[in-house]
Order: structure tokens, then sequence, then C-alpha cells
């Protein structure tokens, strides 16, 4: 890579120039911390040997027990596009205002777990609810491995907690469905033809820029033969927010190219990619207890609280060593 990324017609291709250098420098750092851990593996043995019982030899290596458990995590990103910056979808399900407040408490959840890991968050669009709350939103999500961290969140999430908008004070069980896809690079090549192509455009909704409800400035776009339908609008100009639908139809289209082997290596892994509503893949329970479970490991906590903060890291790795 480094010969490559001294070849003078490097820049002929700038995507493909950015792509490599990204790509070597993600490598660079994960060389230099695992040499950076073994030299000082090496010093704290000796040391541990001089001075067993020295309180400062002593945390020290339980911080670099700390730091090898972290890397070990980078060996769980083993897909083709876990490296990749992603598009995260949140859609409230049915259930009105109540549903609609669900889907904005993840995407704050999403959004905290993303300032934890220090990725930048970027709102594509975003659909506010009736009342309350939202119908949908659409984050990008740009950081190393989002979406090696974020794959396993695709699927239905269930809220039970006492209903505040209820006068009742009923206890009400809310859904809301996450989707994900990686933000492909242009060195992975997707196939789009003009023809299957519907663009339409409209005029924005929502906070926004000076554009907003005042020109067609927002675009949806319709994939014709897989019917997938990506839409912009929080951009400056309609041809920003065409450039980013494009950009998202591209990573869709990816996903859904990982998802077609998947099925045809393994059913079972086929059926996991599934959203369904009443087939949630995790519960987060506020009333009459609180408890956060995520059905397919069963990895628990009763601090719901921290979960809906974005303390979310655990449930994502006990999934990734899954596999």
């Amino acid at each position: 890579m480094n010969a490559q990324a001294q070849n003078p017609n490097l820049w002929d291709d700038p995507d493909k120039a950015r792509a490599l250098l990204q790509k070597k420098s993600n490598l660079e750092r994960s060389l230099n911390d695992f040499t950076s851990m073994e030299t000082e593996y090496k010093n704290l043995r000796e040391l541990f040997e001089i001075a067993p019982d020295d309180g400062d030899v002593i945390s020290d290596i339980e911080k670099l027990y700390n730091r090898v458990r972290h890397a070990k995590y980078i060996t769980l990103f083993n897909q083709p596009a876990d490296n990749n910056d992603a598009f995260l979808f949140i859609q409230a399900g049915a259930g009105g205002t109540e549903a609609q407040d669900w889907a904005q408490m993840l995407a704050r959840m999403y959004s905290r777990w993303a300032e934890r890991h220090n990725f930048q968050i970027e709102t594509v669009e975003q659909h506010d609810g009736d009342t309350a709350g939202i119908k949908s939103i659409t984050f990008r999500i740009i950081g190393e491995r989002a979406y090696g961290w974020l794959r396993n969140e695709i699927g239905v999430h269930r809220l039970v907690r006492i209903s505040p908008f209820n006068a009742n004070g009923k206890r009400q069980t809310s859904f809301a469905s996450v989707d994900v896809w990686p933000d492909v690079d242009d060195s992975i090549q997707i196939e789009i033809n003009d023809k299957d192509l519907r663009i339409d455009t409209y005029r924005s909704s929502g906070a926004g820029g000076q554009h907003v409800n005042k020109t067609d400035s927002a675009v949806r776009i319709t994939h014709i033969p897989t019917g997938i339908v990506v839409t912009c609008q929080n951009e400056r100009s309609q041809f920003q927010n065409k450039d980013m639908a494009m950009k998202m139809l591209r990573s869709r289209l990816y996903e859904l190219e990982l998802q077609k082997r998947a099925a045809a290596e393994d059913a079972a892994k086929a059926a996991q990619k599934k959203i369904e509503w009443g087939s949630q893949i995790r519960n987060y329970v506020l009333y009459p207890y609180q408890l956060v479970k995520d059905v397919r490991t069963g990895t628990e906590t009763a601090d719901s609280d921290a979960v809906l903060d974005g303390d979310l890291d655990q449930f994502m790795i006990d999934l990734l060593q899954r596999g």
C-alpha cells in the first residue's frame, strides 16, 4: 500500500486515492497500537517480576488489559464493509404519537452513542410527528468502523412504559424499526441504470435553512427494479440533495447484495435480516421495572437510563462475538 501511495499517478482517480490512503491510515493505526501494547507488556512484565506488589505497576497492568480487550474487538469487524461509514434509518411503528416519541428517543440514543465514539453524525432527512416525536429520520454516521458497530442494530425495538400521552397513566407498548446500511465509496462498483430510476422533487419540510418550504429542493429517488426509495432534503440545494440521495441508493443496493449473498450461504442469517413487526430484537422496559434486554444474545442491564443515553457497546460487542 505504501508503494501504491507513492505512485505518481495516484491522484488521477481522486476517489480511489482517498480510499487507499484512508485504508492505509487505518492499518497503520492498528499496527502502531499493537506494537505499542507489545512494548508496554514487555516492560510491565519486567517491572512486575521486580515489584509484584507495587500499586502503580498493578494499575498500569489493569490499564493495559483494558487496552488489549478493546483492541481485540477490532478482530470482530470482519465483514467487507465494516470499516465504512453508515446510514441509519429509524421509523416509528403503528401507534401514532406514542410510537413517534419512541422513534425520537431512539434517534437521541444513537446520536449519544455516536458522540461517545467521537463519530460525526449528520441528519439526511427527518419527518416530524403530527404532535410530538418523529415519523422517521435518516442519519449519516461518519467514523471508523461505524457500519461494523451498527450492522446488528437492524430490526424492531420495543418499548414498554407508562405513557406520558395517556391521562389514565396506563402502561403502553411501542415499536420502532431500525435499518442500517454501509456508506459505500466509489471503489465499490454498483451499476445503476438511469432508466431504472424515477426522480421526484418536492418542497422540504421541517426546521432547516433558507430553502425550506420555498423551493422544490428535496429529492426522492425510486429504484424501480427493487422498489427501494431514498430521499434527501437537508442539503442546501437540489443538486446536493440528489447527490446524497444517489449515494444512499448505492449503499442500499450494496447492502441488498450482501443480504442476497447471506441468503444463498445461510438461510438462518437471511431470516435475521428481516424486519417484521412483532419480532423485536431488543426490549426496553421502563415500567413496572427497568430492564433492557437483547433477545438474540440475552445481554441485559437494569440501567435503562444509561442505555437510552447511548451506552450500547456491550450489546453490540456481544452480537459481534456471536458471529
